[in-house]
């Protein structure tokens, strides 16, 4: 398999908006919250909080982290784990982000 088949087109960068989430649906793994820091860094996680499977996609982006719009647990985007108090972490998926278009990688996509 090529470099260019590992990865699938998901986005366009300029359809996530900035501090919010855009969803991927479709994927084996489940529905996936593709995320826009103020940085513009990317990140994505699967979009249910550990705690009790809120849509992390509809919390309030800040730093690295999204605050779960159920129970206010606060993820870490960089690892989707919980910050401190709170434990338990989402999945976590790679992203890569070329000429304005963002990509997932493809066995990621596939397993659950």
């Amino acid at each position: 398999m090529t470099t260019s088949e590992q990865w699938i087109l998901v986005s366009k960068l300029q359809d996530i908006p900035l501090l919010g989430a855009r969803v991927v649906t479709g994927a084996a793994a489940g529905p996936i919250a593709i995320f826009k820091a103020a940085d513009d860094t990317i990140f994505a996680v699967l979009d249910r909080c550990p705690h009790k499977g809120g849509p992390l996609s509809q919390g309030i982006v800040h730093g690295h982290a999204v605050t779960c719009p159920i129970h206010a647990w606060n993820i870490n985007l960089e690892n989707g784990c919980a910050l401190e108090p709170d434990e338990g972490c989402t999945r976590r998926f790679d992203v890569k982000c070329v000429e304005n278009e963002v990509f997932l990688r493809r066995d990621q996509l596939a397993t659950l």
